[in-house]
């Protein structure tokens, strides 16, 4: 399976991806899943899971006092703004898998601190790292994610953060099929890492969509 574990849409304050455009642009690039992980919310991954004709894992990307932490097979919204201990136990609570995205990534911002990462690696917290990220621009940044997964034993995983439909599938895994959580674990564990950083002009487009979307709402 080709799968994309980092995908946003229009539910997400910085993204313009339809179910529509995800819809096509997946078929078009043969992506067999996909985990929606939009910005404090899980309801466009709710809606686009009951339509979409592959598996679709729900998730979430928190953002924490120290940078935002991804939650994995949830059932529901956990509040951004809460501790990063609050937010793995909500994460934990419900059945679901703690990963940390673009993680020592020095340019952007919502990273979660080096030191909590390392922090909650010491204590056994992290399912899932994220080593490959499309939107990170120094390759530094992946050596030193999977350096770091090595060295913790954690699974590794890969994806896009597409904020927009063209960049669907740019970083990806190739794996064994799945359906359940515990599979998709047992999945990564094989999973081979694929694909391409982005240019650096992906970023204009999240950029401006955040600025768009809160001068509809001014």
């Amino acid at each position: 399976m080709k799968v994309d574990l980092h995908v946003h849409t229009f539910h997400s304050m910085d993204a313009s991806t339809t179910f529509e455009q995800l819809l096509a642009r997946c078929n078009e690039v043969g992506l067999s899943a996909i985990a929606i992980a939009d910005h404090g919310t899980v309801d466009g991954a709710l809606e686009f899971q009951k339509i979409a004709p592959f598996p679709v894992i729900v998730a979430e990307e928190v953002l924490t006092p120290f940078g935002e932490i991804m939650g994995m097979f949830l059932k529901e919204t956990i509040p951004s703004g809460t501790s990063v201990e609050d937010t793995v136990a909500a994460i934990k609570e419900q059945g679901g898998l703690v990963c940390i995205p673009h993680p020592f990534d020095p340019l952007r911002s919502s990273a979660l601190e080096s030191k909590v990462v390392e922090a909650l690696a010491e204590k056994g917290q992290i399912d899932v790292l994220e080593v490959l990220n499309a939107r990170i621009l120094l390759e530094s940044a992946v050596r030193r994610a999977d350096k770091f997964a090595k060295k913790y034993g954690l699974l590794r995983s890969a994806g896009s953060d597409a904020h927009g439909p063209e960049e669907l599938g740019n970083a990806f895994l190739d794996m064994l099929p799945f359906r359940t959580r515990d599979e998709f674990l047992e999945s990564l564990k094989t999973a081979e890492i694929c694909g391409r950083r982005n240019s650096p002009l992906v970023h204009f487009h999240s950029t401006a969509q955040r600025l768009k979307k809160k001068l509809k709402k001014a």
